[in-house]
């Protein structure tokens, strides 16, 4: 299961309309249309009921969709996590006594 696939599933559990859930999403509608078929594939059956006038979500779609929606928003967090790690990371000083005065003038004047 790729991400793409979840969050395009989630965009058209919430558009309704392949054609709006991939303008949301940014791709050609033909793109999530067959990301949704691999993600079913995957699954083992139909996820939606797709009808001229709306598309809405089967048993199999309903089953899934908050165990998505948990996997969607804890890759979030993750990345936010990651994010808010590495921009400590970046800006943590060493202190002096851990530095020979050579490799300290030269931090310093990279910082510059």
């Amino acid at each position: 299961m790729e991400m793409h696939e979840v969050r395009y599933f989630l965009a058209l559990c919430e558009e309704g309309s392949f054609t709006r859930a991939a303008k949301r999403c940014g791709v050609a509608q033909p793109s999530l249309t067959k990301a949704i078929k691999r993600l079913e594939s995957k699954l083992g059956g139909d996820l939606f009921y797709r009808g001229h006038a709306e598309t809405r979500l089967t048993k199999l779609g309903k089953l899934v969709r908050p165990r998505l929606q948990r996997i969607h928003q804890e890759a979030a967090n993750a990345t936010q996590v990651a994010r808010k790690y590495m921009s400590r990371e970046s800006h943590v000083i060493l202190p002096a006594s851990n530095l020979n005065e050579a490799r300290l003038h030269m931090i310093v004047a990279a910082a510059d």
